[in-house]
Protein backbone atom coordinates (compact mmCIF):
# COMPACT_ATOMS: atom_id res chain seq x y z
CA UNK A 1 0.00 0.00 0.00
CA UNK A 2 1.49 3.62 -0.72
CA UNK A 3 1.44 6.01 1.76
CA UNK A 4 0.40 9.82 1.85
CA UNK A 5 2.56 12.67 2.90
CA UNK A 6 0.00 15.73 4.06
CA UNK A 7 2.00 18.73 3.94
CA UNK A 8 1.34 20.62 7.42
CA UNK A 9 2.64 23.74 9.02
CA UNK A 10 3.95 23.49 12.20
CA UNK A 11 0.89 24.54 13.93
CA UNK A 12 -1.60 21.87 11.86
CA UNK A 13 1.80 19.40 12.26
CA UNK A 14 0.00 18.46 15.87
CA UNK A 15 -2.67 16.36 14.42
CA UNK A 16 -0.10 14.19 13.76
CA UNK A 17 1.43 14.51 17.29
CA UNK A 18 -1.81 13.56 18.97
CA UNK A 19 -2.63 10.88 16.57
CA UNK A 20 0.56 9.07 16.65
CA UNK A 21 0.28 9.09 20.54
CA UNK A 22 -3.43 7.17 20.01
CA UNK A 23 -1.86 4.73 17.33
CA UNK A 24 1.20 4.12 19.79
CA UNK A 25 -1.51 3.61 22.63
CA UNK A 26 -3.07 1.06 20.22
CA UNK A 27 -0.26 -1.12 20.05
CA UNK A 28 0.12 -1.35 23.49
CA UNK A 29 -0.70 -4.95 25.43
CA UNK A 30 -2.96 -3.48 27.16
CA UNK A 31 -4.29 0.10 25.53
CA UNK A 32 -6.48 2.53 27.12
CA UNK A 33 -8.51 4.19 24.22
CA UNK A 34 -7.68 0.89 21.82
CA UNK A 35 -8.00 3.02 18.58
CA UNK A 36 -7.07 0.79 16.31
CA UNK A 37 -8.72 3.04 13.51
CA UNK A 38 -5.51 5.78 14.29
CA UNK A 39 -2.98 2.78 14.22
CA UNK A 40 -4.27 1.95 11.05
CA UNK A 41 -4.16 5.76 10.04
CA UNK A 42 -0.19 6.18 11.31
CA UNK A 43 0.69 3.02 9.09
CA UNK A 44 -0.34 5.04 5.92
CA UNK A 45 1.23 8.38 6.46
CA UNK A 46 4.43 9.23 5.30
CA UNK A 47 5.69 11.45 8.33
CA UNK A 48 9.36 10.54 10.59
CA UNK A 49 7.10 10.30 13.56
CA UNK A 50 10.26 9.08 15.24
CA UNK A 51 11.24 12.97 15.53
CA UNK A 52 8.36 13.63 17.71
CA UNK A 53 10.00 12.14 20.39
CA UNK A 54 7.07 10.97 22.69
CA UNK A 55 6.62 9.66 25.90
CA UNK A 56 4.97 7.43 27.96
CA UNK A 57 3.29 10.14 29.84
CA UNK A 58 1.84 11.98 26.80
CA UNK A 59 1.05 8.63 24.82
CA UNK A 60 -1.22 7.91 28.19
CA UNK A 61 -2.30 11.19 28.44
CA UNK A 62 -3.44 11.57 25.29
CA UNK A 63 -5.14 8.01 25.15
CA UNK A 64 -7.06 8.62 28.34
CA UNK A 65 -8.30 12.02 27.33
CA UNK A 66 -9.47 10.81 24.57
CA UNK A 67 -11.34 7.89 26.58
CA UNK A 68 -12.94 10.26 28.64
CA UNK A 69 -14.41 12.61 25.91
CA UNK A 70 -15.55 9.77 23.92
CA UNK A 71 -17.75 8.80 26.48
CA UNK A 72 -18.79 12.18 27.42
CA UNK A 73 -20.11 12.40 23.46
CA UNK A 74 -21.23 8.79 24.01
CA UNK A 75 -23.12 9.93 26.91
CA UNK A 76 -24.47 13.18 25.33
CA UNK A 77 -26.28 11.14 22.22
CA UNK A 78 -27.39 8.65 23.96
CA UNK A 79 -29.44 11.00 26.07
CA UNK A 80 -30.46 13.06 22.75
CA UNK A 81 -30.39 11.13 19.60
CA UNK A 82 -31.07 13.59 17.71
CA UNK A 83 -28.07 16.06 18.82
CA UNK A 84 -26.01 18.30 16.88
CA UNK A 85 -21.72 17.29 17.73
CA UNK A 86 -18.98 19.35 16.96
CA UNK A 87 -15.64 18.16 16.95
CA UNK A 88 -13.86 21.65 16.91
CA UNK A 89 -9.53 21.39 15.73
CA UNK A 90 -10.27 17.48 15.24
CA UNK A 91 -7.36 17.27 12.74
CA UNK A 92 -7.23 13.52 11.91
CA UNK A 93 -9.41 12.36 14.92
CA UNK A 94 -11.38 9.27 14.81
CA UNK A 95 -13.67 10.02 17.05
CA UNK A 96 -16.77 10.02 15.10
CA UNK A 97 -15.48 5.94 14.31
CA UNK A 98 -15.45 5.73 18.32
CA UNK A 99 -18.69 6.84 19.36
CA UNK A 100 -20.29 5.70 16.40
CA UNK A 101 -23.34 7.63 16.98
CA UNK A 102 -26.97 7.01 15.56
CA UNK A 103 -28.37 7.96 12.69
CA UNK A 104 -29.94 11.09 13.82
CA UNK A 105 -27.31 12.34 15.06
CA UNK A 106 -25.58 15.42 12.83
CA UNK A 107 -21.55 15.33 13.43
CA UNK A 108 -19.51 17.66 12.32
CA UNK A 109 -15.80 17.64 12.01
CA UNK A 110 -14.33 21.22 12.55
CA UNK A 111 -10.80 22.61 11.32
CA UNK A 112 -8.68 24.73 8.89
CA UNK A 113 -9.50 23.87 5.27
CA UNK A 114 -7.01 22.54 4.68
CA UNK A 115 -7.06 20.06 7.42
CA UNK A 116 -10.42 18.89 6.80
CA UNK A 117 -9.98 18.61 3.46
CA UNK A 118 -7.21 15.93 4.18
CA UNK A 119 -9.37 13.55 6.09
CA UNK A 120 -11.61 12.49 2.92
CA UNK A 121 -8.24 10.91 1.81
CA UNK A 122 -7.75 8.83 5.25
CA UNK A 123 -10.68 8.43 6.79
CA UNK A 124 -14.39 6.75 6.06
CA UNK A 125 -17.17 9.06 5.57
CA UNK A 126 -18.86 9.37 8.83
CA UNK A 127 -18.72 13.15 9.17
CA UNK A 128 -19.82 16.18 7.61
CA UNK A 129 -16.20 18.01 7.57
CA UNK A 130 -16.55 21.86 8.45
CA UNK A 131 -13.27 24.23 7.15
CA UNK A 132 -12.85 27.16 9.15
CA UNK A 133 -11.16 29.88 10.92
CA UNK A 134 -12.60 28.85 14.87
CA UNK A 135 -11.61 33.04 15.57
CA UNK A 136 -14.46 34.24 12.95
CA UNK A 137 -18.32 33.95 14.04
CA UNK A 138 -19.46 33.46 10.50
CA UNK A 139 -18.25 29.65 10.88
CA UNK A 140 -21.25 28.58 12.70
CA UNK A 141 -24.39 30.29 10.32
CA UNK A 142 -24.81 26.85 8.12
CA UNK A 143 -25.61 25.07 11.40
CA UNK A 144 -28.73 24.02 13.03
CA UNK A 145 -29.24 26.28 16.11
CA UNK A 146 -32.78 24.42 17.35
CA UNK A 147 -31.09 20.78 18.37
CA UNK A 148 -28.98 19.94 21.33
CA UNK A 149 -25.55 20.20 20.32
CA UNK A 150 -22.40 18.39 21.99
CA UNK A 151 -19.50 20.63 21.77
CA UNK A 152 -15.89 18.75 22.44
CA UNK A 153 -12.58 20.61 21.65
CA UNK A 154 -9.67 18.62 22.83
CA UNK A 155 -6.21 20.22 22.74
CA UNK A 156 -7.64 23.56 21.62
CA UNK A 157 -7.56 25.75 24.17
CA UNK A 158 -3.56 26.64 24.30
CA UNK A 159 -3.51 27.02 20.55
CA UNK A 160 -5.88 30.02 19.97
CA UNK A 161 -4.33 33.33 20.66
CA UNK A 162 -5.77 36.11 22.89
CA UNK A 163 -9.14 35.38 24.78
CA UNK A 164 -10.57 34.18 21.37
CA UNK A 165 -11.47 30.48 23.17
CA UNK A 166 -13.37 32.92 25.01
CA UNK A 167 -15.11 34.56 22.52
CA UNK A 168 -15.73 31.46 20.08
CA UNK A 169 -17.64 29.98 23.40
CA UNK A 170 -19.77 32.61 23.57
CA UNK A 171 -20.33 32.72 20.19
CA UNK A 172 -21.28 28.83 20.13
CA UNK A 173 -23.80 28.75 23.00
CA UNK A 174 -25.20 31.86 21.98
CA UNK A 175 -26.04 30.08 18.63
CA UNK A 176 -27.59 26.31 20.06
CA UNK A 177 -30.45 26.47 22.33
CA UNK A 178 -28.58 24.12 24.52
CA UNK A 179 -26.23 21.64 24.99
CA UNK A 180 -22.48 20.46 26.47
CA UNK A 181 -18.83 21.75 26.46
CA UNK A 182 -16.44 19.10 26.94
CA UNK A 183 -12.66 19.86 26.62
CA UNK A 184 -9.22 19.14 28.63
CA UNK A 185 -8.69 21.96 31.02
CA UNK A 186 -5.05 23.42 30.95
CA UNK A 187 -4.41 25.21 34.15
CA UNK A 188 -1.95 28.80 32.86
CA UNK A 189 1.25 26.66 34.35
CA UNK A 190 0.37 23.74 31.82
CA UNK A 191 -0.28 25.34 29.23
CA UNK A 192 2.71 28.05 29.85
CA UNK A 193 5.15 24.97 29.86
CA UNK A 194 4.41 23.23 26.66
CA UNK A 195 6.41 25.42 25.25
CA UNK A 196 8.95 23.61 26.79
CA UNK A 197 7.95 20.14 26.07
CA UNK A 198 10.25 18.27 23.64
CA UNK A 199 7.49 17.27 21.46
CA UNK A 200 6.14 20.49 21.05
CA UNK A 201 9.60 22.15 20.75
CA UNK A 202 10.42 20.00 17.82
CA UNK A 203 7.42 21.12 15.81
CA UNK A 204 8.08 24.65 16.65
CA UNK A 205 4.92 25.78 17.95
CA UNK A 206 4.08 28.39 21.26
CA UNK A 207 1.19 27.44 23.82
CA UNK A 208 -0.71 29.96 24.64
CA UNK A 209 -3.31 30.10 27.15
CA UNK A 210 -5.21 27.94 29.79
CA UNK A 211 -7.14 28.55 33.19
CA UNK A 212 -6.77 27.28 37.32
CA UNK A 213 -10.06 27.51 38.64
CA UNK A 214 -12.75 24.87 36.91
CA UNK A 215 -15.27 28.07 37.42
CA UNK A 216 -13.75 30.28 35.52
CA UNK A 217 -15.67 29.99 32.21
CA UNK A 218 -18.61 30.50 34.16
CA UNK A 219 -17.56 34.05 33.69
CA UNK A 220 -17.30 34.22 30.17
CA UNK A 221 -20.81 35.80 29.86
CA UNK A 222 -21.30 32.28 27.15
CA UNK A 223 -24.10 30.64 29.81
CA UNK A 224 -21.61 28.02 31.05
CA UNK A 225 -22.37 25.88 34.50
CA UNK A 226 -19.58 23.63 35.76
CA UNK A 227 -21.07 19.92 35.49
CA UNK A 228 -18.31 17.71 36.23
CA UNK A 229 -14.18 18.17 36.25
CA UNK A 230 -12.12 15.01 36.20
CA UNK A 231 -9.01 14.89 37.56
CA UNK A 232 -7.64 11.89 35.37
CA UNK A 233 -4.44 11.33 37.68
CA UNK A 234 -7.33 9.50 40.18
CA UNK A 235 -8.49 7.80 37.01
CA UNK A 236 -8.77 3.88 37.13
CA UNK A 237 -7.11 3.53 33.99
CA UNK A 238 -3.64 5.33 35.26
CA UNK A 239 -3.78 1.11 36.72
CA UNK A 240 -2.65 0.33 33.01
CA UNK A 241 0.42 3.64 33.08
CA UNK A 242 3.86 1.94 32.78
CA UNK A 243 6.49 2.64 35.93
CA UNK A 244 7.06 4.28 36.94
CA UNK A 245 4.42 6.83 35.78
CA UNK A 246 1.77 4.85 36.83
CA UNK A 247 3.53 5.57 40.79
CA UNK A 248 4.60 9.31 40.33
CA UNK A 249 0.90 9.90 38.78
CA UNK A 250 -1.24 7.96 41.82
CA UNK A 251 0.98 9.85 44.13
CA UNK A 252 0.53 12.94 42.71
CA UNK A 253 -3.05 12.19 42.49
CA UNK A 254 -3.38 12.91 46.73
CA UNK A 255 -2.75 16.65 45.66
CA UNK A 256 -6.37 18.07 43.99
CA UNK A 257 -3.62 21.07 43.35
CA UNK A 258 -1.08 18.54 41.63
CA UNK A 259 -3.81 16.49 39.97
CA UNK A 260 -5.04 19.89 37.89
CA UNK A 261 -1.67 20.26 36.55
CA UNK A 262 -2.26 16.75 34.56
CA UNK A 263 -4.80 16.46 32.35
CA UNK A 264 -8.12 16.86 33.60
CA UNK A 265 -11.47 16.73 31.80
CA UNK A 266 -13.84 20.03 32.25
CA UNK A 267 -17.72 19.48 31.32
CA UNK A 268 -20.00 22.33 31.15
CA UNK A 269 -23.91 22.43 30.58
CA UNK A 270 -25.48 25.42 29.12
Amino acid sequence: MSRLRPELDPLRETLLLTLYARALDAKQPHPILGDTHSAGLADRIDYDFAKLKLKPSLVCGTALRAKKLDEAVRAFVAAHPDAVVLDLGCGLDTRVLRCDPPGGVDWYDVDFPDVVALRPRFLPDRSRCLGADLTTPSWLDPLPRDRPAMIVAEGLLPFLPGDSFQRMTRELTAHFATGELAINGYTRFAAWSMKYHPTIKAIGITAAQGFDDPHDPETWDAGLTLAEEQLLARAPEVDAFPQPLRAATRLMSHSTALSRQGTRILRYRF
